[in-house]
């Protein structure tokens, strides 16, 4: 893979996961809080590495950018970042898949149906468990 390709790719990814958070907060977490505000301090926790995660993407993106047209040194620098990026990510879907997870399992218990409301399963064929 040629080094512009390389930084391409970085730039698409830092975009990707961008849009993907900004799609949970704006509609996902948003109606998780409104259907379950237990679930506020992990909700909280979860955007808290998301600043962590931004601040990382700006610094790739900043990377990307200008190593486009140039070799070497920002290249590297780009390669510790994804190194850091990937260890907080690791970290961050791990607890976000155990504590949004549990809430899932725990089932219905005030009788409504709240996760058909949070990721708008009504109406759609569910897998069999």
């Amino acid at each position: 893979m040629s080094d512009d390709t390389l930084a391409t790719h970085c730039l698409a990814f830092c975009d990707a996961l961008t849009t993907h958070h900004e799609g949970e907060d704006d509609g996902m977490f948003a109606q998780l809080l409104r259907e379950r505000p237990d679930l506020a301090e992990t909700v909280t926790k979860l955007v808290q590495d998301r600043g962590l995660i931004a601040s990382i993407l700006t610094q790739v993106r900043g990377l990307a950018d200008r190593a486009l047209g140039t070799r070497g040194p920002d290249l590297e620098a780009i390669g510790r970042e994804l190194d850091g990026l990937a260890a907080i990510m690791e970290s961050h879907f791990g607890y976000e898949e155990r504590a949004v997870g549990e809430a899932l399992d725990d089932g219905d218990d005030d009788g409504t149906d709240w996760a058909d409301t949070v990721f708008r399963f009504d109406g759609q064929v569910r897998p069999a468990p």
